[in-house]
């Protein structure tokens, strides 16, 4: 085992070449930065001993889970779960490569169902609430009781659908989908799509209130040092990748994001837009 007390992304690249480390454990922040570390160290070291980059934490970009296997391995594994679930699915290497973005396949002795408001199962494609069975679950890590279960299954508090090859894919969590204009709308199309921006060193979106439309997506960017971008080119880059009603209307610059330990950004100490 190699454990330091700070990540740095340079010296993680310097040290899976030395030891001919074979199995790195990160979050999607860890593989941002790590595709984003001096292209002279990425050049000079050798990470090919890698066979498994398990990524775990949060939400995984496709685009970020491409880029990096194209920059160092196919390696990465998606382990998409809960505390009080355990894993609900796993995407492999392959996976990825087929459908960027995916949450995987559901491993053994796990049941996932992606269920309509009436508990009735939902076609490939459709979008419904995702609940998973498990030996792995408990009631412990909340009271027991403040979780919808049917049939066994719970409520996992994400929406996702599967594609008619069996993969899972999480729309996002039921309370972040937003109604803007109508629309049912989830940050995470707005994240994936502009944190592949060649600029764009990690983004959030969230949902605000808007006079015409309801609410509306805003963003929240950092940018690449050296880099420079204004709301105008974020708007641009959204309207060509994203359906319009996902444009975000509002782009704030940060410096960084707000984060916790494990990577996942801390909302409630974003600022609010005027």
């Amino acid at each position: 085992y190699v454990l330091r007390r700070r990540f740095k992304p340079e010296q993680v690249l310097r040290d899976i070449d030395e030891h001919r480390a074979k199995v790195l454990v990160v979050v999607p922040l860890m593989m941002q930065r790590l595709v984003d570390a001096d292209p002279a160290v990425i050049e000079k070291t050798d990470v090919s001993s890698l066979t498994i980059t398990a990524s775990s934490g949060s939400a995984l970009a496709g685009g970020l889970a491409t880029h990096f296997m194209d920059t160092f391995t196919d390696s990465v594994y998606n382990f998409y779960g809960a505390t009080e679930t355990g894993w609900v699915s796993i995407a492999s290497p392959e996976d990825l490569r087929a459908a960027p973005g995916t949450a995987g396949r559901v491993p053994w002795r796990t049941v996932v169902k992606v269920l309509d408001t009436d508990g009735n199962e939902v076609p490939a494609g459709e979008t419904g609430v995702i609940y998973v069975g498990n030996e792995m679950q408990f009631g412990g890590y909340t009271d027991g009781n403040s979780k919808d279960f049917r049939d066994g299954l719970m409520h996992s508090g994400d929406l996702g659908y599967f594609d008619e090859d069996g993969r899972l894919f999480v729309a996002g969590r039921d309370d972040d989908m937003i109604i803007s204009g109508g629309e049912n709308v989830f940050p995470r199309e707005l994240e994936d799509a502009l944190i592949d921006h060649p600029d764009i060193s990690d983004v959030v979106v969230t949902g605000i209130p808007d006079e015409s439309w309801g609410h509306c997506l805003a963003a929240y960017v950092v940018v690449k040092n050296g880099k420079s971008l204004d709301q105008d080119a974020v708007v641009a880059y959204a309207k060509e990748h994203v359906a319009r009603f996902a444009v975000p209307r509002k782009v704030k610059f940060l410096d960084e994001l707000p984060r916790n330990p494990t990577g996942k950004v801390m909302k409630r100490e974003l600022p609010e837009f005027e």
